[in-house]
């Protein structure tokens, strides 16, 4: 028997005690939950990427302007349901949530990303929470954060994040369609910036470690849907009374490589952290 709740559904089960006890011991060996052992067990039995990120490209080559499209919406929905991007040419923020694919534009508008629109970078996973709590109240993104940090069990752990409610203030910026070969700081010095009050909505994003900079945004990068599904972008700063958090962690990343001229050429040796974080940051 199962039920659906809005973390997903509910499986009821029963184990005989062989089964529950070693279930028990592998949790204490291993420091993962009961229930998601259970569920990496189903996923490799029905041969399903579980606790993955699947990447296409990093982000050193989106710092170097690499921002031809080289994988396709439909082909990024085969491994994830859940995730952020953006689209060829830095057209727009990209969101994926509950296996649609938004695509947030610079003149505030938002719609269904087609099948066939290309993403220079995307990051993608099967959302299943490990983890649920409630915020009672978050006076800024750097509050977010800090309370985020409070709830994942790890810094060297990736982890997929949502966020939902009502939020008081939200400020955000969409991406402008840009030149391939601009670098990300300049393409973003010109991103259009937007805010809200009163809207209730989604955040979609990661935390990255740092040691992965190279190959993605280091730290939290999160990007809005509204729940009417009219406004969208990179979240700069918010304000809300309680809002509803899942953390799903992720200990496999599966890295997938444009084999674009742009992406061979790229010089991709330097740290992208200092170019991100200005890119990342409002301008207005």
């Amino acid at each position: 028997m199962s039920t659906q709740h809005a973390s997903g559904h509910h499986l009821n089960v029963s184990l005989g005690d062989g089964l529950w006890d070693a279930l028990h011991v592998l949790a204490d060996r291993t420091g993962e939950s009961v229930s998601h052992i259970v569920r990496r067990s189903l996923a490799d039995t029905l041969d399903l990427d579980h606790h993955t990120i699947y990447q296409v490209s990093t982000s050193g080559a989106l710092v170097q302007g690499v921002y031809q499209g080289c994988v396709r919406v439909a082909d990024i929905k085969r491994h994830g349901d859940f995730g952020l991007g953006t689209f060829d040419g830095l057209d727009g923020e990209g969101i994926m949530l509950d296996g649609t694919c938004w695509q947030a534009r610079s003149d505030g508008s938002v719609r269904v990303a087609p099948e066939e629109a290309l993403a220079p970078f995307w990051a993608t996973t099967f959302f299943a929470a490990d983890r649920t709590a409630t915020l009672p109240s978050v006076a800024s993104w750097e509050d977010l954060t800090a309370q985020l940090d409070a709830l994942r069990r790890s810094d060297n752990l990736f982890c997929a994040i949502r966020v939902e409610g009502t939020f008081e203030r939200i400020h955000y910026r969409v991406a402008c369609k840009s030149a391939h070969g601009t670098d990300l700081v300049t393409a973003t010095s010109h991103q259009a910036e937007f805010s809200q009050q009163g809207i209730r909505g989604s955040l979609v994003g990661f935390w990255t470690p740092s040691y992965a900079r190279t190959i993605n945004v280091p730290g939290y990068h999160l990007h809005l849907l509204s729940a009417d599904h009219q406004h969208g972008g990179h979240i700069l700063d918010l304000e809300a009374k309680e809002l509803t958090v899942q953390l799903h962690m992720d200990n496999h990343v599966h890295l997938a490589l444009p084999e674009t001229p742009a992406f061979l050429e790229a010089d991709l040796k330097g740290d992208p952290a200092e170019a991100l974080s200005r890119a990342e940051s409002k301008h207005s």
